[in-house]
C-alpha cells in the first residue's frame, strides 16, 4: 500500500513527490509515462520564474527538477495509469500493464493540453511565433503587432493582457459577437490598441526561417487579407486532462465543473477524502510553472498532515 500515488510527472507532480517524501512519506510513487517536466518544456523562452536570471527553455528550467525533487525517495514508474478509483478507505490505481496499485492517498496532477485550432501553419511555427501563452510569451513582442485567435473569456482577456506590451492586437474570430462575459467585452471594445477582425476565419499562418511574419484571413463574404504580425495567440479552449478520473459507468471519481476542471478548495482538497488535484487540472488555474509548483506543494502537505 503506497502512502502516496501522485498522478503525472510535471511542475505540481514532481513538487508535490518532494514535499511528501521531506515531509517524512517512506512510499510514494510518481506516475509519468515520460520523462518528468511537463507541458512546459515545450517552451522556447522562459524569463519570468522566481530565481532564474537568464532566459532559459523549458527543458533547461526543468532539467534539474527530477534530480532535487527525487532526493528524499521519489520513485518514478513510466507507467500510464488508466483510472483511479476507490474502495472503502483507499485508493486503486488500475496501471495499463494490467497491475493495480493500492494507495492511502492520490494527487492528480496530470494537467492541460492547449487545443489546436487546425490552421495550415500552425504545428510548423508552434514555438516559433504561435503560443498558447500570453503571459509566457507577450514580452517577445514588445511594441510590436500581434494576433489573438479566439473569442471566448480567455482569448479577450489575454487580448487585453497584450494591449498592454504590444503595438496593436489583432483580435480574430470567426463569428460577430464573442462568448466572452459583458464586461471583458465591453473592455476590449474600448482599448484602443485592439482591432476586432470578426466573421473572420485564419486560413494560413505564413512565415519564413526566422519564424511567423504573419496570417491570411477571410471573412463571411470571401473578402481575404493578409495581416503582417510576428505573434500569433491562439485561445480556443483547453482539453483538461481528466481521463484517469472517470470511472466505469462514465462517472468522475469527484466532483468537476462544467469543463471537467476539477472542483478543490485552498488545500487542493477534493470532495473525495485522501484525493487531491494539483495544477492545470483543477478550478481556476492560472495555468504557469511557480503556480502549479505550488499547488503540488500545497496537496503534498494536506497528505503529510494527514498520514500523521
Amino acid at each position: 500500500m503506497l502512502d502516496l500515488a501522485i498522478i503525472g510527472g510535471g511542475p505540481a507532480g514532481l513538487t508535490a513527490g518532494l514535499y511528501a517524501t521531506r515531509g517524512g512519506l517512506k512510499n510514494v510513487v510518481m506516475y509519468e509515462m515520460g520523462l518528468p517536466g511537463g507541458q512546459i518544456t515545450q517552451s522556447s523562452e522562459i524569463e519570468n520564474y522566481p530565481g532564474i536570471k537568464e532566459v532559459v527553455t523549458g527543458m533547461e528550467l526543468m532539467e534539474p527538477w527530477p534530480e532535487q525533487c527525487m532526493r528524499f525517495g521519489l520513485k518514478h514508474e513510466m507507467t500510464e495509469v488508466k483510472r483511479v478509483s476507490k474502495h472503502e478507505d483507499h485508493f486503486h490505481i488500475q496501471l495499463a500493464n494490467g497491475d493495480d496499485v493500492k494507495a492511502h492517498n492520490v494527487i492528480v496532477a496530470t494537467g492541460s493540453t492547449p487545443k489546436r485550432a487546425g490552421i495550415k501553419g500552425e504545428d510548423t511555427y508552434y514555438g516559433k511565433g504561435v503560443s498558447n501563452c500570453a503571459t509566457c510569451d507577450g514580452f517577445f513582442y514588445k511594441d510590436k503587432e500581434v494576433c489573438v485567435i479566439g473569442g471566448g473569456d480567455t482569448a479577450l482577456e489575454e487580448a487585453l493582457y497584450l494591449a498592454n506590451i504590444c503595438s496593436k492586437v489583432y483580435l480574430i474570430h470567426r463569428r460577430d459577437s464573442f462568448r466572452a462575459s459583458p464586461y471583458t467585452v465591453e473592455k476590449v471594445k474600448a482599448q484602443e490598441k485592439i482591432e476586432l477582425v470578426l466573421d473572420s476565419s485564419v486560413e494560413e499562418i505564413v512565415g519564413d526561417q526566422s519564424g511567423v511574419t504573419g496570417v491570411k484571413v477571410v471573412n463571411k463574404s470571401g473578402e481575404k487579407r493578409e495581416i503582417n504580425a510576428p505573434g500569433v495567440f491562439i485561445f480556443v479552449g483547453m482539453h483538461v486532462n481528466n481521463g484517469v478520473l472517470k470511472q466505469e459507468d462514465g462517472s468522475f471519481l469527484c466532483k468537476v465543473n462544467e469543463w471537467g476542471e476539477v472542483i478543490v478548495d485552498l488545500s487542493m482538497r477534493t470532495n473525495v477524502e485522501g484525493l487531491f488535484a494539483a495544477g492545470d487540472i483543477r478550478i481556476q488555474a492560472p495555468k504557469q510553472v511557480v503556480c502549479a509548483a505550488g499547488d503540488g506543494a500545497t496537496a503534498a502537505l494536506q497528505v503529510v498532515a494527514r498520514m500523521h
